[in-house]
């Protein structure tokens, strides 16, 4: 955040009060948006004359860097505006339009969630981060919306489809920021109306290309991943090879995109700008670039794009861009480190996970001890879900460290900072027994933290749903974070059973009491009665 406020040069800091004493060191003129509201209401109520153009920024948002430091994509009105209008026609939305937002707004993908809407008159349903991330709570808010659009990764849609979604054929389903796997995409077509998958780079604003999954399409496709279409208005993709020139059908090369939804640069980043945002070959008309993506592609016979996954060090987890050498650069800092390797591996179809390989110099730090230090400094969906420590990286002939050749991780308890202590009462054994199957590990700790272990926000929500099933017993995803060992879990459920046991009596008490003063009413007028 420092860096970032820093770098951008912001003059102006919108917050809220509590969220004051967390900020770092700033410049910036702050605006706080619930205790300032007196001081702002009283300001000039007339609409400011707006002088802004196409050219002008929208927005800058910065994405993960190679040099352990994030960079700003500098967004201008023009391109926003036209990635809108098209936006608008294909998937398509109108003013009787319900769409469900679940994307935070440091995620470009948002823009479409909350500017869309709005220019075509269509309602915004606003989903909390605590909705968002849990599938219980988004199927009933989207049963009791109503709500007709929704956009969201491949994870959320599983996460919905974990959680019993039968579906709603008025929902139109938006998946991107990942490619859509088939088997997934058959799944989701039996849910809803139609379903489209976009693909883009931050770069050039949001999404660029869209395909509408056609389910007679998919029964004869051979692929991972559904393609992912054709360029959306006013954008042009080549796929070229190392010179720059086009490919064949069928033949991979790097995906380059140009036309109205390219960036202007990266902030204070001209050498980047210029190695990334190159000149259009294919174009006559003077200062038209293109965007080297970095990603391999192909074109289908059909003229659709197939996407085959990273030509560079960069990655997607559950949504999230992920520059590897970000995380490579800052493990390097480790005092005790000599070298890092950071990979992604999906050892288990669908578990999608980065492992670093650290060699030590001495006595490799603890589990702990690397997790703290890259949560210090990375955010948490980039601190690596398992650690392996190595005497000597393996090398290919020619001196390179050889990927291919790092080890799958054991399936071994890591070596933590605390140690092993096993779980003792019944309820900690049992929830002990669903993580080692969600974590396939041989063994885990009563005082072990579900995170230290690899675990992550989409096993956690396995972990709950298998524990209400056996134990009959409701738990939230606040729950779940809150009590993140073993221990604290089982004491927790073991509270709230206790209230339960104590609420049920209390309620056969009230029961009881109420029968008795109905039996002494009656009898009293049975008396009465004989009396007169």
């Amino acid at each position: 955040l420092a860096y970032m406020l820093s770098d951008a040069s912001v003059q102006v800091l919108l917050t809220i009060e509590r969220l004051v004493e967390g900020l770092p060191e700033h410049k910036a003129f702050q605006v706080r948006l619930d205790t300032d509201w007196g001081i702002i209401s009283e300001q000039n109520d007339n609409n400011p004359v707006s002088t802004v153009k196409p050219d002008n920024l929208a927005y800058v948002i910065y994405t993960s860097g190679t040099t352990g430091k994030p960079k700003g994509v500098e967004i201008c009105h023009q391109s926003l505006v036209n990635f809108l209008n098209s936006m608008s026609q294909e998937p398509g939305l109108t003013q009787s339009d319900l769409i469900c937002a679940v994307t935070t707004i440091s995620f470009d993908i948002a823009a479409l969630e909350i500017y869309l809407p709005l220019i075509v008159g269509a309602k915004i349903i606003l989903a909390s981060g605590d909705v968002a991330s849990d599938g219980t709570l988004l199927l009933s808010l989207l049963e009791k919306t109503g709500a007709t659009v929704m956009q969201g990764t491949p994870a959320t849609w599983g996460m919905l489809l974990s959680a019993g979604w039968e579906g709603n054929r008025k929902l139109k389903l938006i998946c991107g920021g990942e490619g859509l796997p088939c088997l997934l995409a058959s799944e989701m077509l039996e849910k809803g109306a139609s379903l489209w998958n976009l693909y883009g780079p931050t770069e050039t604003t949001v999404w660029s290309s869209a395909s509408n999954v056609k389910q007679q399409q998919l029964l004869v496709r051979e692929e991972a991943l559904w393609s992912i279409g054709t360029p959306i208005a006013n954008t042009q993709i080549y796929i070229l090879d190392r010179h720059l020139q086009p490919v064949p059908i069928g033949v991979p090369g790097e995906l380059h995109i140009g036309g109205a939804g390219l960036a202007r640069g990266y902030l204070n980043r001209p050498d980047l700008t210029s190695e990334k945002f190159i000149a259009n070959p294919f174009s006559n008309s003077p200062g038209t670039r293109l965007y080297k993506t970095g990603d391999r592609a192909r074109y289908l016979p059909d003229g659709n794009i197939e996407f085959l996954g990273r030509i560079d060090n960069q990655v997607k987890i559950r949504g999230f861009r992920i520059e590897l050498g970000e995380i490579e650069a800052t493990l390097a800092q480790h005092p005790l480190l000599r070298e890092a390797v950071v990979i992604a591996r999906e050892d288990l179809p669908g578990d999608k996970r980065l492992v670093a390989y650290v060699v030590a110099n001495t006595e490799p730090p603890t589990v702990s001890e690397l997790r703290d230090f890259l949560k210090a400094k990375l955010l948490e969906y980039m601190v690596p879900a398992a650690f392996v420590s190595l005497g000597a990286m393996p090398l290919t002939p020619n001196g390179k460290i050889d990927r291919r050749a790092l080890p799958a991780p054991a399936s071994l308890r890591p070596e933590l900072a605390g140690t092993y202590v096993m779980p003792q009462t019944e309820s900690e054994k049992l929830i002990a027994a669903v993580w080692q199957d969600v974590l396939k590990l041989d063994k885990v700790g009563r005082k072990d933290n579900f995170f230290d272990l690899g675990g992550h926000s989409l096993l956690i929500v396995q972990v709950r749903e298998k524990l209400q099933s056996i134990l009959q017993q409701e738990l939230s995803m606040v729950e779940m974070f809150k009590y993140p060992t073993i221990q604290a879990l089982a004491e927790h459920l073991q509270r709230e059973h206790q209230k339960e046991s104590s609420q049920s009596e209390k309620t056969n008490d009230i029961i009881r009491i109420r029968k008795e003063r109905q039996a002494s009413v009656k009898e009293k007028k049975q008396r009465r009665k004989k009396y007169i």
